[in-house]
């Protein structure tokens, strides 16, 4: 995140003073415990964990509750916590078929394998502000819940329940097959290595899991309006929970060292086809810490969309355009950069207001001088 500060020392610190009281509000209200941050506004958890790169729902609270609810600052504040943390290793893919489900639906096929679960959605709510929260809740913040692993809201399928719904058509061929290369066997790592282009499906994959929910949120949202020649359905949505495994050099096998929560949505596209490879369906990929699946199928759009050169298709939208969406997803850099203009530019201005009087005085004397324009 760009960062530069300048000013004096003291009124920095009263700065720093009056955030805290600004933060805490009204004592006569009772404060917010990040427990209760952790358990009551889980969708708000899930979304700083993935942007921060960090699956932590104890340290996302707390981030959130530092940032007063500013989500972008709680992200920042996350993920540079992140670089402070030493990196023991990597942990083998997680097998998302193997999720203990908690809600998953499809689109395209009414009856599928393991049958849907709507589980916890606000899809069918009627959007109208229930008043009856009003007179709930009450002087409860001395309840210390963070310690305590968060239990799921409902009792999950038990694994291998549910295959996905991608295979009904893969077993009429009518899907694309994705082959594994050698770049898919060696991902990179975007958050040790800067963004490089060009840049890899895995290299994106992990630049839009990290990306500003609301930025893939209308760009996915432009692919729908046909700035992307696509064509979606949601193939699958799904949320629960699955086991990440770790093999320990002093064991020589993998062990399972926790589970974590995620949405994973698959996307489906029409494709024309082309000289290589006939008419078949497409795919985009998103996958999300917690549940988040609004994330997740923006992401699996934008996937989609970036695939255009990939797929012989003509690239005619800044959605298909990988290093503009790369460039410009992150919403710490973009917020640093942007928020970077509050900070003194004193000398940067006078510089430009000294400029513009010299050039006025030349205008009123009778016009810029040859090869000189504002």
């Amino acid at each position: 995140m760009y960062v530069a500060v300048k000013g004096g020392e003291r009124a920095i610190e009263a700065s720093w003073r009056l955030l805290d009281q600004a933060r805490r509000g009204d004592t006569r209200v009772p404060e917010l415990c990040v427990a209760q941050i952790r358990e009551q506004m889980r969708l708000a958890v899930a979304r700083v964990m993935a942007e921060g790169s960090v699956y932590d729902e104890e340290l996302a609270a707390l981030a959130i509750k530092q940032a007063a609810g500013d989500l972008v600052e709680a992200i920042f504040l996350l993920r540079a916590y992140r670089t402070t943390l030493p990196r023991f290793g990597y942990t083998l893919p997680v097998e998302t078929e193997q999720m203990a489900v908690e809600r998953r639906i499809s689109a395209t096929f009414k009856d599928v394998p393991g049958g849907q679960l709507l589980g916890a959605t606000y899809d069918y709510t009627q959007r109208l502000l229930d008043f009856a929260l009003l007179a709930e809740g009450g002087n409860d913040s001395d309840i210390e819940l963070s310690s305590r692993p968060h239990s799921p809201p409902s009792v999950p399928n038990e694994p291998d329940s549910m295959p996905r719904v991608v295979t009904l058509l893969d077993k009429e061929g009518l899907i694309e097959q994705e082959t594994p290369s050698s770049e898919a066997c060696e991902p990179g790592d975007l958050s040790r290595e800067p963004l490089a282009f060009p840049a890899d499906r895995s290299v994106r994959l992990q630049n839009l899991a990290r990306g500003d929910e609301g930025f893939l949120l209308a760009m996915g949202y432009a692919t729908q309006r046909g700035y992307a020649h696509s064509h979606p359905f949601a193939g699958e949505i799904r949320f629960g929970s699955v086991a990440v495994e770790m093999v320990l050099d002093e064991l020589g096998e993998a062990v399972e060292i926790g589970e974590i929560e995620l949405t994973e949505c698959q996307m489906i596209n029409q494709f024309a086809g082309s000289k290589d490879a006939p008419p078949a369906f497409t795919q985009g990929y998103g996958l999300a810490f917690g549940h988040a699946e609004r994330k997740a199928m923006a992401m699996a759009l934008v996937d989609r969309a970036l695939r255009a050169e990939e797929l012989g298709e003509t690239l005619a939208s800044p959605t298909q355009d990988i290093e503009f969406m790369l460039s410009h997803s992150d919403n710490v850099e973009a917020s640093g950069f942007v928020q970077h203009l509050k900070l003194p530019h004193y000398v940067d201005f006078q510089a430009e207001l000294e400029l513009v009087r010299r050039l006025r005085a030349q205008h009123e004397r009778g016009g810029l001088p040859s090869g000189e324009a504002a």
